[in-house]
């Protein structure tokens, strides 16, 4: 989920694991749903999807209390210095990734989303999606410590409450946002990342410990991440 504006990887028509292509995955993603109480959106470039972010998803569910979870891959990533994968992979990893957590939707909109993508724009749209939901918006605390330059950041903080994901100090994260409403999410120490997993794969290295074993399936198969990036 891109914070502003920019050029990074766009929907490809090649179609992912599965033989579904983008516009057929979750189409219910979309559709209205006026009984939902509480929905939070965790967006990011999941490039790829590791077993932290299953982690910080599952802690949103059930700490927040969550209906429903969007996980929303990055359209456009500006703000990112390096492509990310193609559209495509990154759908369908997070696919594999979250498909046995009850309560996620992976969401394609913004993939889907012609030019640069605004969390403002994602957030409006799931307003409209969920018109008497209180929606949660979910972050790292490297996003916090950036938030006041996001696109229409006040914004942002009157349609959702901020949600930090921070493995130390989370309190000081949430401040960094400017909201005295953000809340955190208690989360176990772990020391995954997505730059390691492409570092471990580039380098051949074992992954059993960082990926859920059918997104380390799907990298083998589909020879991403060869080249470190």
């Amino acid at each position: 989920m891109a914070s502003s504006s920019g050029t990074a990887s766009r929907a490809s028509d090649r179609t992912p694991a599965g033989g579904h292509r983008m516009s057929d995955l979750h189409p219910d993603a979309d559709a209205a749903d006026t009984g939902l109480r509480r929905v939070g959106l965790f967006g990011g470039a999941f490039d790829p999807p590791h077993l932290a972010h299953q982690a910080v998803a599952r802690a949103a569910l059930t700490q927040l209390r969550l209906d429903r979870l969007h996980i929303v891959p990055t359209g456009d990533a500006w703000h990112k210095p390096r492509a990310l994968s193609a559209a495509a992979d990154r759908l369908a990893m997070c696919q594999l990734a979250f498909a046995d957590i009850a309560g996620v939707c992976v969401d394609a909109r913004e993939l889907r989303r012609a030019g640069p993508t605004y969390t403002i724009d994602t957030l409006a749209e799931l307003r409209a999606q969920y018109p008497q939901a209180e929606l949660f918006l979910q972050i790292g605390s490297d996003q916090a410590a950036a938030f006041h330059t996001w696109r229409h950041a006040a914004e942002i903080g009157q349609l959702a409450t901020i949600v930090i994901a921070a493995r130390s100090d989370a309190r000081a994260a949430a401040t960094q946002t400017g909201f005295a409403s953000a809340r955190t999410l208690k989360l176990p120490p772990m020391p995954h990342s997505a730059t390691a997993v492409r570092q471990r794969v580039a380098a051949r290295q074992p992954l059993d410990d960082l990926l859920p074993a059918a997104v380390a399936r799907y990298i083998a198969d589909h020879h991403l991440y060869q080249t470190n990036r």
